[in-house]
């Protein structure tokens, strides 16, 4: 077995989505275990070093967004939460505790292994970028660093994870230093959940997360800074 594919564990209490999912990833180049509930999911978890997690919601016990809120306590692991609620304060709360990205259900398996790689393709692009680009644009906001060249943040030289969303949110800021992006804008360029008041406040779900991985106290921010009625400034060192 090719140890170097990408290690997939797919979590859901449906025996027979559970079964296409293994059977439709491995098929497209993954290494696929499966859980039947959170339960088993952290058994498996706590053997094997798994890339990314394809989580559902709702599972009798403990629930999807029970579990994916424990693991990013302790965990970096990328989450891709299947969901069979469209609604916008589900798919919220399901970024909030700490969902990468989620795909309602029906979905169209292709749609599936897009997010995968989407995903993958951020978390690994640091490691295969390789040597340093020369003359990196550097943002200081304290003891925290974005290298904007290599799409890496790190706090006294320890990397940070971030996830698409976040590093998408960040970049936009700090290309702009000190100007006011409003909530529309930085919908259009990070993808933040759709348009309208949707999309607001998904961005607002956001800068809350990239605040907990940048500011000293996210409670009282000191570099991404909310500008009432308008939207939000980064303000680097």
């Amino acid at each position: 077995m090719d140890t170097e594919l990408p290690h997939i564990l797919a979590v859901d209490d449906d025996d027979r989505l559970r079964e296409l999912l293994r059977k439709y990833l491995t098929e497209k180049g993954f290494m696929v275990s499966t859980a039947s509930d959170a339960a088993d999911a952290r058994n498996k978890l706590a053997t094997i070093d798994f890339d990314l997690i394809v989580l559902d919601l709702m599972m009798p016990g403990e629930s999807g967004l029970e579990l994916a809120g424990d693991l990013r306590r302790t965990s970096a692991i990328p989450i891709l939460m299947l969901t069979a609620m469209a609604e916008p304060d589900d798919r919220i709360t399901g970024l909030e505790q700490g969902a990468d990205d989620y795909l309602a259900k029906p979905f169209e398996p292709r749609e599936l292994l897009l997010r995968i790689n989407s995903i993958l393709r951020r978390v690994r692009a640091p490691a295969a970028n390789g040597a340093v680009a020369q003359g990196p644009a550097l943002v200081r906001l304290g003891n925290v660093v974005f290298d904007m060249e290599r799409n890496i943040l790190s706090r006294d030289g320890t990397p940070i994870r971030l996830t698409d969303v976040e590093e998408s949110l960040l970049r936009a800021l700090a290309r702009h230093p000190g100007a006011v992006l409003d909530r529309d804008e930085l919908t259009r360029r990070t993808g933040a959940g759709g348009g309208g008041s949707e999309g607001g406040r998904a961005v607002d779900v956001q800068v809350t997360r990239l605040r907990r991985k940048i500011e000293p106290d996210p409670k009282v921010p000191r570099y991404l800074q909310t500008v009432r009625g308008k939207g939000y400034v980064l303000r680097p060192d």
